[in-house]
């Protein structure tokens, strides 16, 4: 999925079918199931742990699994899309992703809604990529920045939308069912955009890129050998294959880096293109991207489950506490590009800085007040995470991908983005284990202390590496 292969010539442009509006709504339609649903779950957490009788370690890879599959999955969806047809891989996703709903819907037991957790992050490697991909292709000059402006604030609203959505359908208690709703949800509105998808216009790239089989598995192997022991290891008691599992892990990571340089030297197209990842402005962004998002992702899980089992705010409660940071996030990433027109990468430092500060005051806050800690009490820590993560994270994606060549545009996304959930998932994996560990301990109190001040380090790792990264401005 290049810019090259996606820019129509101005014959192609003319006769290739447009974008209706009815179609841009279809899309981010498809584009917003998805995100909401990485949202939607986090609040869901307690309940599943109450109806499955899940281990912490569990919950973990409900949330970790979708974002191990979608990260490996992701290159590979938009290339397929590119060489099958890209409405066609849109709606091949979107069934597979009504489908996993389903499936994670009606999960009898803990380790089933993993795997189809795990089948509904592939989905949506399928389904995603397309989304831009089809604006790309189907559109142009005014119309296309009008979309992808829409597509961006389509993130912000899902994350919205998924954190009180999630909470209401679970504290509703739909005849019974708690948890299942945030899930089954997904089915008919699946339905109705599949229906909506018919009417898409075709397109796929004129040279498409090959699928890297052999560097998908090893980043699978990769990740899964890392991410899992360090998730089931520590509730097992450290078993022999969770040992080994962390063995292989490195050895699977060294033939990885050697599989994609070899390719690219015979002139293949890698997975993760070494010479893509060897430009300052992508390792710099990259370097500063796996702080930043394993922070995000770990405080994530450990605010929904402090919230919960700690606080007692229930899942609506808990919905509504998270909202001002949604919505303060949402609001300042529609602001973030002029910022960054005028202030170039001092965006990044600033919003780490700005996160950090309000990971102290959420800290502060929370143990003067606790466990009596109000929704009023959270807001103003919540506002300043969300105006910190708005100010980083949009600011990263834009430094990654200013000195990418513009034939590999495309790549340069899927390797952020990669990075961006398999961080993600490393911070759940990592700091949520630790929480989970201390709270056996030392109790929910003094375990979220401790792990929402190593949040707020890493945040002040990313404001202080941030100041080096390469302005985005030229």
């Amino acid at each position: 999925m290049t810019t090259t292969q996606l820019a129509p010539t101005a014959a192609g442009a003319r006769l290739r079918p447009g974008l209706t509006p009815a179609g841009l709504v279809t899309v981010l339609l498809g584009a917003a199931l998805p995100i909401i649903d990485f949202f939607i779950v986090n609040v869901a957490l307690p309940t599943i742990d109450a109806d499955l009788h899940a281990s912490t370690a569990t919950l973990e890879l409900v949330v970790a699994a979708y974002g191990i599959a979608y990260a490996v999955l992701l290159v590979v969806g938009g290339r397929l899309g590119d060489s099958f047809g890209r409405r066609r891989l849109f709606f091949a996703g979107l069934w597979l992703f009504t489908l996993t709903s389903l499936a994670c819907g009606i999960a009898p037991t803990a380790g089933t809604l993993v795997v189809a957790r795990a089948a509904q992050g592939a989905a949506s490697a399928l389904l995603l990529p397309q989304v831009l991909s089809i604006i790309q292709a189907t559109t142009s000059g005014e119309k296309r920045s009008r979309a992808l402006g829409l597509f961006g604030a389509t993130g912000g609203i899902s994350t919205v939308v998924g954190q009180l959505l999630g909470g209401a359908l679970v504290a509703a208690d739909l005849w019974g069912t708690g948890w299942r709703p945030i899930f089954l949800v997904n089915v008919p509105i699946g339905l109705v955009v599949l229906v909506m998808a018919r009417k898409l216009p075709e397109s796929r790239a004129h040279n498409p890129l090959g699928v890297d089989r052999l560097g998908t598995a090893l980043l699978a192997v990769t990740l899964l050998s890392l991410l899992v022991p360090l998730m089931e290891g520590r509730a097992l008691g450290w078993p022999a294959w969770s040992i080994a599992l962390l063995a292989v892990s490195p050895f699977a990571a060294a033939a990885f880096v050697h599989v994609e340089r070899r390719l690219e030297r015979l002139g293949g197209t890698p997975l993760l293109p070494p010479s893509v990842m060897r430009l300052p402005s992508v390792r710099r962004g990259l370097m500063v991207a796996i702080p930043f998002f394993g922070a995000f992702g770990s405080f994530m899980f450990v605010i929904a489950m402090t919230l919960q089992a700690d606080l007692h705010f229930g899942p609506l409660g808990a919905g509504a506490a998270l909202t001002p940071l949604a919505v303060a996030y949402f609001t300042v990433s529609m602001l973030s590009s002029r910022l960054v027109t005028r202030y170039g990468q001092k965006v990044v430092p600033v919003g780490g800085a700005i996160t950090a500060i309000g990971m102290v005051a959420l800290l502060c806050t929370t143990l003067a007040a606790w466990p009596h800690v109000t929704i009023v009490d959270l807001a103003p820590a919540m506002v300043a995470i969300g105006v910190g993560n708005a100010l980083a994270m949009t600011t990263l994606f834009r430094i990654v991908l200013s000195h990418v060549p513009t034939d590999l545009a495309g790549v340069g996304s899927g390797v952020m983005t990669t990075n961006q959930q398999t961080s993600l998932a490393l911070g759940v994996a990592t700091l949520g284990s630790l929480y989970a560990a201390l709270s056996g301990s030392l109790g929910g109190r003094d375990a979220f202390a401790l792990v929402i001040g190593l949040v707020a380090v890493l945040a002040a790792v990313v404001a202080v590496t941030g100041r080096r990264l390469p302005d985005p401005r030229g």
